[in-house]
């Protein structure tokens, strides 16, 4: 099995890496449009600022590739988010695979969110064998609101999404490869997928 961790200058994919290798997985990191369009399954992470992703994304010519894969593709964090149309960082037109709109917590509250988050979830997908409430490890300034596309969600100055299914495209804003056991769990049900 091919699988293929989107390179685009945007987090450490090397902890998503390390991770996948404790699972028994050789990942490539790459940015070739040929490779990702080759791959089994395809993880899509990111950590940073929403513009100079898409910035990125554009100039190597990811933003048109990543819609069109019809393998499961998992977004984490930064990589979900883009997922959708739009984000209120930057004013930033995404990829458009969701149609709504990323919004920032308000501030009445810490941003960035950071820590463990308690999550409630579907019973199956990314979750299949994952206990109900329990917790994630989450960084960020922006989240996904509740859609019909939602899998799981958490609370932070209201209940928000933190997973997200649509066709063969899986996000999650927590990262898996930090979220101790209940984590590497979620990512081999993506690669079981």
């Amino acid at each position: 099995m091919k699988i293929v961790i989107v390179d685009y200058d945007a987090g450490n994919v090397k902890s998503l890496q390390f991770a996948l290798e404790r699972l028994g997985v050789k990942a490539q990191i790459t940015a070739e449009l040929e490779e990702i369009s080759n791959a089994d399954k395809v993880i899509f992470p990111g950590q940073g600022e929403a513009a100079s992703a898409m910035n990125k994304l554009r100039s190597n010519g990811l933003d048109l590739l990543i819609p069109k894969l019809k393998q499961p593709v998992l977004g984490i964090c930064l990589g979900m988010q883009l997922f959708c149309k739009k984000t209120e960082e930057g004013d930033t037109k995404c990829l458009g695979i969701l149609p709504v709109e990323v919004v920032r917590f308000p501030n009445t509250v810490k941003v960035p969110q950071m820590g463990w988050n308690l999550v409630n979830h579907n019973e199956n997908g990314l979750f299949k064998g994952i206990e109900q409430d329990c917790y994630m490890y989450l960084v960020h300034s922006y989240f996904v609101p509740i859609t019909t596309s939602t899998s799981a969600r958490s609370v932070y100055a209201g209940i928000y999404s933190v997973a997200v299914e649509k066709d063969n495209f899986y996000g999650v804003q927590f990262h898996p490869e930090k979220s101790s056991n209940d984590g590497l769990c979620l990512l081999e049900n993506f690669l079981n997928i």
